[in-house]
């Protein structure tokens, strides 16, 4: 319809409505017209401009959802910014102090400390910010490239802890699933640079097949070392039965079992960051999608036994 055309339709004698066309709709006129006469021409009206009204495309409506490792969010938050995060390691590392101090009063040939690194020496937390940032979930690929970076700080407690255990003459082997081959240089630069002892080749046992590590233990025990402590944030870095296929309802019972040697011989980091907690929870299914992780997770909590309203 041109624009300033009546329309045939109600245009009458001295009632005249004059339909102006603009852009953004329709502009209406009325002459000569009184109150009543408005009556009639409204529903009329309505069903023109109805009629008349520029169709629109179809709108794309982009439904978002939870990214993948929010999930991861808070537990970072704790690891980075928590005062309480500080003070457990603090805790952990003075009481390996002495617990070491006390076992060496007893004179061991040759004695010596096993400590994983991740989470133990080594504080990872910005990777998993990574993680959280660009929604993006763990990989081998990406870790390896935040391992050469050689930029994570040290745990709250270890450097001073490491220190003391090598005034004392006690040998110090880190035993950790980082690669042996791919890893080693990387690891060795970031704890020299962070002050860090006994940083040789020979104080590694790195991941080369296996993440068990039971042999590389028992390693070091070949070598006619004894171990005074074992110190790490997951239990498999004290026994292997603590190990996949675990599930966590038998991994906490074998804590129960063995609650003595906590503290005494073990000492453990807080790491709520990842562990094999974590993949039991998932029943150690690689393949599940995030979708089926994050249902996982739900079904795995303990809930009241009566619902709030």
């Amino acid at each position: 319809m041109e624009a300033d055309q009546h329309h045939p339709l109600i245009s009458s004698q001295n009632r005249i409505i004059t339909i102006r066309n603009f852009s953004l709709g329709y502009f209406i006129i009325a002459a000569n017209t009184d109150i009543m006469d408005v009556k009639f021409f409204i529903p009329v009206l309505f069903l023109f401009l109805t009629a008349c009204q520029p169709k629109t495309a179809d709108k794309t409506v982009e439904v978002k959802t939870i990214p993948s490792q929010e999930y991861l969010t808070a537990a970072t938050l704790f690891t980075q910014h928590a005062a309480e995060y500080d003070a457990l390691c603090y805790q952990a590392y003075h009481l390996a102090s002495i617990q070491l101090i006390q076992a060496l009063e007893a004179n061991p040939e040759k004695p010596a400390v096993v400590l994983d690194l991740d989470e133990t020496v080594l504080d990872n937390s910005p990777y998993t910010a990574w993680q959280i940032v660009n929604e993006k979930p763990y990989s081998p690929e990406t870790w390896a490239q935040w391992v050469q970076l050689a930029e994570a700080k040290p745990i709250a407690g270890v450097t001073s802890f490491l220190r003391l255990a090598d005034s004392l003459g006690v040998s110090i082997f880190y035993v950790s699933n980082r690669n042996q081959e791919a890893d080693l240089v990387a690891t060795q630069k970031n704890m020299q640079d962070l002050g860090l002892p006994q940083l040789g080749d020979e104080h590694f046992y790195l991941k080369t097949t296996t993440s068990d590590k039971t042999e590389r233990r028992k390693a070091v025990t070949d070598l006619g070392y004894d171990i005074q402590l074992f110190i790490g944030d997951n239990l498999g870095d004290y026994d292997h039965i603590w190990d996949k296929p675990t599930v966590n309802a038998d991994r906490k019972k074998l804590v129960e079992e063995r609650a003595t040697e906590m503290g005494t011989k073990y000492i453990a980091l807080p790491n709520t960051l990842y562990g094999t907690w974590e993949g039991a929870v998932y029943q150690y299914n690689r393949s599940l999608s995030e979708m089926q992780k994050d249902s996982a997770r739900k079904a795995a909590l303990t809930v009241p036994s009566m619902p709030f309203h």
